[in-house]
């Protein structure tokens, strides 16, 4: 981590502004298995308190630890009871089934590029890019992923990088592009930067 630090801060002055305001990097990560995912997608597009409780609702219903068939057994309705919508239900079965079919392979995943991954994990309705990139990040520990796709990264490089309004992938490539090898560990501090009340 301190090789990465160094990087960032020599490679990117906005950065290293960042990085010193922000101080010592602390991601905190999940296993690269089912349960992660599931995780994820009952978080897509709910704040962190919601998203909480639901999940914590869905994993009592479903058993802990969470897995395929502990999902596939549970109604609409019951997966309704706990907050789900049927959108969220529909997408967290098709993972199941496809994990249960052996079409989704948790154990491959480590030794897949970060583009394989990406093609692996969005064959499951509901799991696009973004939520494959967070996968990559948080559960893969993968040092150099860019989520182009995420509101955060993009709120954080507008305002640091006086941008007008939110920038497109191709500009966040370019400016993201001296980040290289270690652009999640660059994201992690945009995202935190937005939680930090500044001047």
């Amino acid at each position: 981590m301190r090789k990465a630090i160094h990087h960032l801060k020599k490679s990117d002055p906005v950065l290293r502004a960042i990085i010193e305001r922000v101080g010592p990097c602390r991601m905190e990560f999940s296993a690269p298995e089912f349960s992660s995912l599931a995780e994820a997608i009952v978080y897509q597009q709910l704040n962190g308190k919601a998203a909480v409780t639901i999940f914590n609702r869905f994993a009592a219903l479903a058993g802990e630890p969470l897995i395929p068939e502990g999902i596939l057994k549970l109604s609409d309705e019951q997966l309704r009871s706990v907050g789900l919508s049927k959108q969220k239900s529909a997408y967290l079965k098709d993972l199941s089934a496809k994990t249960s079919a052996g079409l989704l392979d948790f154990a491959r995943l480590p030794e897949l590029s970060d583009e394989e991954v990406i093609k692996h994990l969005t064959q499951v309705k509901g799991i696009g890019e973004w939520t494959a990139h967070m996968f990559l990040i948080f559960s893969l520990r993968r040092p150099n992923v860019l989520p182009t796709g995420d509101y955060g990264v993009q709120v954080a490089i507008k305002k640091h990088y006086k941008k007008r309004k939110l920038p497109k992938p191709d500009v966040m490539e370019k400016i993201a592009r001296p980040w290289a090898p270690y652009r999640s560990i660059a994201c992690w501090y945009l995202w935190r930067s937005l939680d930090i009340k500044t001047v």
